[in-house]
């Protein structure tokens, strides 16, 4: 069970958070998360997950791989916070969590009772709106603990602007 969420409690902030990848829609996310925020004096959360299994070698090769994932998920967070920065001019949070993803979100949610609205973007390929999405929106989905906002893909800043 997920804990109440206190964003709207004095000295809280609602938090909007976005699950960061190298999928183009990423972007959308980012930029709708940034002007909700920003409009309604919230703030981002920028959460990157390393996939689990990844690091099933031998120790000394273990670690290496575990530091280039991390550093992979810094350099993307960086950018990520820099674009929330320019969009929106907020201060983003960054989070970097190891796990399959559907549960590391989970487990962010329910650590934070601040969060309060996950922002996916939908993919805008043949192939779906997306691996994240279709796990969080889809029909088998466990009921999901806080609203999920899935931002058009295909939308642009200006349009995402109006609708935040």
């Amino acid at each position: 069970m997920v804990a109440i969420r206190k964003s709207n409690e004095e000295g809280h902030r609602r938090k909007f958070l976005v699950v960061v990848d190298d999928t183009p829609e990423c972007d959308r996310a980012i930029v709708y998360a940034a002007k909700r925020a920003a409009r309604t004096g919230g703030v981002v959360t920028l959460a990157y997950i390393i996939a689990p299994g990844d690091f099933q070698h031998w120790l000394g090769v273990e670690d290496i791989m575990r530091a280039e994932a991390e550093e992979e998920a810094e350099t993307t967070l960086a950018k990520a916070a820099e674009r929330v920065r320019s969009v929106a001019r907020t201060e983003p949070e960054t989070v970097v969590r190891e796990g399959a993803k559907a549960e590391a979100i989970l487990d962010l949610i329910e650590a934070d009772a601040d969060i309060a609205i996950l922002v996916l973007a939908a993919g805008t390929g043949s192939e779906g709106p997306g691996p994240l999405v279709s796990s969080i929106a889809g029909k088998s989905a466990v009921p999901f603990p806080i609203p999920v906002t899935i931002v058009p893909g295909n939308l642009d800043d200006d349009s995402i602007a109006a609708l935040a």
